[in-house]
C-alpha cells in the first residue's frame, strides 16, 4: 500500500468514526482492487466535494457512496462494484439497528417477526420447524453480496427486500434469496434440504434469476409469483366485462396481460339482427386502456396490457393509429400496448405480390354466415378458409391494397414502437399441443405461446343460501393463460464447465414446476389451466453478455453456431428436467396425444441424433411434467439486479449514464475490459439482420416464443424495415417486440468516444 493509499483510508475514517466496520471494507476494496484506477485518494478527493460540514452519518454515508459510484468510468468499470459494497455496509448498518430495537438474533426470530407482522405468509412457519430453518441459515454465504453492482443492489434494496409499512428495511438479500428458495422448496417430500439449498445457491450467485412477482411475492402473504396472463376475449357485452374484470384482477396483483380481441365483431357489424349496431373493438380497448391506468398496483406503476388483433379483422386501420399522435383522439388508447396476428399468407403477399389487395372482415359476419369462427384455424385449413370467404358475396368485405396496410404497420411501428408481431401459423405449427387447442395471441411482452379459450356463462340463476337470495353465475373455465417464468443468466455461467449449466437448467426447471402449486392465483380461470397444461417459461437474460465474455462478434457466423449449441443443450437439459419431474410426480393432464408423447416434437424440429432419440424414448416411458417448457421474457429489472445485459437485446451502450432521482448514474457493460470492449457493439449500429438470424436458430430450441427487439435508425427505409419482418417470418421467427428506433445524427463515431 502506497502512502496515498493509506492516506486516502484514514482520511475517510475520520469521517466515519461512528462506523467502525468500514475500515475493513475499505481495506477489502485495497485488497481486491490494488491498481491504480481504484485508489481511495481518489475516492477521498470525490467524496470531499460532495460533503457539507453540516451532514449527518447517513448523509455523509450517501456522499461517500455517491463519490465512489460517480468514478465509474470504461476505464474504471469495477467503482460500480466499489460503490455496492459502500451501499451494503450502509444498509447493514441500518437493519442491524432495527434489529435489535426489535430483538432480533436469528433468521427465525426474524421469520417470527415477519410473520406477526403479517410480512411473511403463516404457511412458512406452518411448514418448516425451528430446527430446519436454524440449519438452512447455515447455508446463508454474506460474501455473494459482493456479486452485486450498484445499480442492482440499489434497485434490490429500494424494491425486493421486505419493507415495513414505514418502508423500513427488514431483511437482507441474502435473507431474501433463502426465504424464496424455502418458499420454492416448500412441498417438496424428498431431500427437501438439498432441494432449498440448490435453490439458495442458483438465486443467491445470480446464475438464475426468478421473475420480479415471484422475487417480490415469495414468501409474503399474497404470494402471487406469476408474470404473465393471456385472456381470449368472447364476442358478448357479458364475456367482454368478465375479461376486463379479469384483467383488473390480475393488474392489481402486478401482473401484465395479453387480450385477444380477435373474436369481437368490428364496427358496423350486426347486434341481434340490427345491421350497423355494433361500435367496434376500438371503443373496447379503450376500456382495456383506462383499466389499466385506473388499477395501479398500489401506486408502484399502473397495469400494462397488450392487445392483439388479427390481420384481416376490419378494425384493422383503425387499430394500427390507436397510439400514433394524428387522427381522432376518440380513437386512441395511448396506454395500451397493440399487436397484430399475421398468417403466413400476409408476409407471402407481400414479399411476392405489394400490388395485390388484402382483404378485411368482420369475425362475427363469417361465423354467422359460414358457421365456423376463421380465427380458429391455421396453416392450410385457415388460407382454404380465408380465400372461401373472400369469395363469398354474403360477407362484406373492406378491401385495401396491401401495401397500405404494411405502410400503416410500419408507420406506427417506427413512431410508437408499435404493434408487435404474432406470427399465428408458425406458433400453432410448433405447438407442442396442439391436439387440445389453439393459440391465438401471446402476452404482454410476446414470449408465451399457449392453448387458448374464452371463458364462456353457461346460466345466471337465483338460489337461497342461509336464508339469503343469491345470483349464482355459472361459467365454463376455457383456457385462461397464466406462465411462470425464470431465467439463466448466460454472461454468469462458466461454460466450460459441461454440468453446471445442466444443474442449473434442471434446478430452475423444478423451481418453476414448485410454483404452479405454491401460486395464489388472482382469478380462478387461470389456476385451472396452469394445473391442466403445468406450463413454464424457462428463458435467459445476459445474451449479449455471454457473447462478449467468450470472444463473439454479434455480426458473425460464430455467433450462429455458439447460440444453436447453447440452446439446444438447455433446451435438452429443460426437457429431461421436466421428465425426470413426471416420473416422480406424473405428466401434466392432457399428455396424452401431445407432441411430446407422439414424439412428433423431436421430429419437427430434427432431433435425430443418438442423444436426442434416448430422450425422446424417455419422455415415452416417463411422461412431461409441463406442456410448455421454454420462453425468453425481456428480463429488465431482474438482469439489472444480476448485473448482467437485459433478455437477448444488446446493450444499447458501453458506457452510457442513468437517470435517477437523486442524478445521473454512470453505467457499463457487464466485464468490459480491454478483451471484451470491441465485442460489445452499440444495439443500433448492429445489422439487425443478424439479430434476426439469430433468433431463427434459437427459435428452433424454444417450444413458446422470444421477446426479440428490433434496433432501426432514421436511415431505414420501410422497404428495409418490412424486410426485416420477411426475414423473420423465412427464418421461423413467433414474434416481434418492439421496434426500437433512433437518429444516429448527433452520435459521435464509437471508436473515437472511446
Amino acid at each position: 500500500m502506497d502512502i496515498s493509499e493509506k492516506r486516502g483510508l484514514q482520511e475517510i475514517l475520520e469521517y466515519f468514526k461512528e462506523v467502525p466496520e468500514l475500515e475493513d471494507v475499505l481495506k477489502g476494496i485495497q485488497r481486491q482492487w490494488d491498481s491504480v484506477p481504484y485508489c481511495l485518494d481518489q475516492l477521498f478527493l470525490k467524496f470531499t466535494a460532495f460533503c457539507k460540514q453540516e451532514m449527518d452519518l447517513s448523509e455523509r454515508f450517501d456522499a461517500l457512496i455517491r463519490a465512489a459510484v460517480e468514478l465509474t468510468t470504461q476505464e474504471a468499470p469495477d467503482w460500480e462494484y466499489i460503490g455496492a459494497r459502500l451501499l451494503m455496509l450502509r444498509f447493514e448498518t441500518g437493519l442491524k439497528a432495527e434489529s435489535e430495537r426489535h430483538r432480533i438474533g436469528s433468521f427465525y426470530e426474524k421469520i417470527c417477526f415477519l410473520t406477526e407482522e403479517q410480512l411473511y405468509g403463516t404457511y412458512i412457519l406452518e411448514n418448516y420447524s425451528k430446527e430446519e430453518v436454524d440449519r438452512y441459515e447455515g447455508y446463508i454465504d454474506r460474501s455473494r453480496n459482493h456479486l452485486f453492482n450498484y445499480s442492482g443492489l440499489e434497485l434490490l434494496l429500494s424494491r425486493y427486500v421486505i419493507r415495513s409499512r414505514r418502508n423500513v428495511p427488514l431483511e437482507t438479500p441474502q435473507e431474501m434469496y433463502l426465504g424464496i428458495a424455502m418458499h420454492l422448496a416448500m412441498l417438496e417430500k424428498k431431500d427437501r434440504d438439498g432441494w432449498v439449498k440448490r435453490f439458495y445457491d442458483m438465486l443467491s450467485t445470480l446464475k438464475v434469476t426468478m421473475a420480479t412477482p415471484t422475487l417480490s411475492n415469495a414468501r409474503k402473504p399474497y404470494h402471487q409469483l406469476s408474470s404473465c396472463f393471456i385472456d381470449t376475449v368472447p364476442d358478448s357485452l357479458d364475456g367482454i366485462y368478465r375479461s376486463i374484470d379479469s384483467f383488473a384482477k390480475v393488474s392489481k396483483f402486478g401482473g401484465g396481460m395479453g387480450l385477444y380481441f380477435g373474436k369481437v365483431r368490428a364496427a358496423g357489424s350486426s347486434i341481434r339482427g340490427f345491421k350497423g349496431a355494433a361500435g367496434g373493438v376500438i371503443r373496447w380497448i379503450k376500456l382495456a386502456n383506462d383499466t389499466a391506468v385506473a388499477v395501479d398496483q398500489l401506486g408502484v406503476r399502473q397495469g400494462a396490457v397488450a392487445v392483439y388483433l388479427d390481420a384481416w379483422h376490419k378494425d384493422l386501420p383503425e387499430f394500427l393509429a390507436l397510439k400514433t399522435n394524428n387522427g381522432d383522439d376518440r380513437m386512441k388508447a395511448h396506454d395500451v400496448f397493440p399487436a397484430v396476428c399475421y398468417p403466413d399468407l400476409f408476409w407471402k403477399q407481400a414479399k411476392e405480390n405489394l400490388e395485390g389487395d388484402w382483404y378485411l372482415m368482420c369475425p362475427h359476419e363469417i361465423l354467422t354466415v359460414k358457421g365456423w369462427a376463421l380465427e380458429d384455424s391455421y396453416g392450410t385449413q385457415w388460407e382454404e378458409r380465408y380465400l372461401d370467404c373472400v369469395n363469398d358475396s354474403r360477407i362484406q368485405k373492406r378491401i385495401i391494397p396491401i401495401r397500405d396496410i404494411i405502410r400503416l404497420i410500419l408507420k406506427s411501428a417506427v413512431e410508437t414502437g408499435t404493434p408487435f408481431a404474432f406470427n399465428r401459423d408458425l406458433v400453432n405449427e410448433a405447438n407442442p399441443n396442439n391436439h387440445s387447442g389453439i393459440i391465438y395471441c401471446s402476452n404482454l411482452c410476446t414470449e408465451i405461446a399457449q392453448n387458448m379459450s374464452a371463458v364462456g356463462q353457461i346460466e345466471q340463476r337465483i338460489e337461497t343460501v342461509d336464508g339469503e337470495t343469491v345470483v349464482v353465475t355459472v361459467t365454463k373455465p376455457g383456457d385462461f393463460v397464466v406462465c411462470n417464468l425464470a431465467s439463466l443468466s448466460l454472461g454468469k455461467i462458466d461454460f466450460n464447465d459441461k454440468h453446471e449449466l445442466t444443474e442449473l437448467t434442471r434446478s430452475a426447471v423444478r423451481a418453476l414446476d414448485n410454483v404452479i402449486d405454491l401460486n395464489f392465483f388472482p382469478v380462478p380461470y387461470a389456476k385451472i389451466s396452469n394445473l391442466r397444461y403445468r406450463p413454464v417459461g424457462l428463458g435467459v437474460s445476459g445474451y449479449h453478455h455471454m457473447l462478449a465474455k467468450n470472444g463473439i462478434i454479434w455480426e458473425s457466423a460464430g455467433h450462429l453456431e455458439f447460440a444453436d449449441r447453447i440452446f439446444e443443450a438447455i433446451n435438452y437439459a429443460a426437457i429431461e428436467a421436466s421428465c425426470d419431474i413426471a416420473g416422480e410426480k406424473g405428466s401434466y393432464e392432457l399428455y396424452e396425444g401431445s407432441d411430446w408423447q407422439t414424439g412428433a416434437y423431436f421430429e419437427k424440429r430434427g432431433y435425430v441424433s443418438q442423444e436426442w432419440n434416448r430422450l425422446r424414448e424417455k419422455v415415452e416411458s416417463c411422461g412431461m411434467r409441463n406442456g410448455w417448457l421454454m420462453a425468453i421474457a425481456p428480463t429488465s429489472s431482474t438482469s439489472m439486479i444480476a448485473g448482467t445485459t437485459a433478455g437477448l437485446d444488446p446493450i444499447m451502450s458501453r458506457y452510457y449514464l442513468e437517470e435517477k432521482k437523486n442524478g445521473l448514474v454512470p453505467r457499463v457493460a457487464p466485464d468490459l475490459s480491454s478483451e471484451t470492449f470491441w465485442n460489445y457493439k452499440n444495439a443500433h449500429y448492429i445489422d439487425q439482420r443478424w439479430s434476426v438470424r439469430a433468433a431463427g436458430i434459437r427459435q428452433r430450441h424454444v417450444d413458446q416464443a422470444q421477446s426479440m427487439n428490433l434496433y432501426i435508425t432514421n436511415d431505414y427505409t420501410l422497404r428495409q424495415v418490412l424486410g426485416l419482418y420477411i426475414l423473420a417470418w423465412e427464418c421461423g421467427v413467433k414474434t416481434i417486440y418492439y421496434i426500437r428506433s433512433k437518429s444516429l445524427e448527433v452520435d459521435e463515431c464509437e471508436a473515437c468516444s472511446s
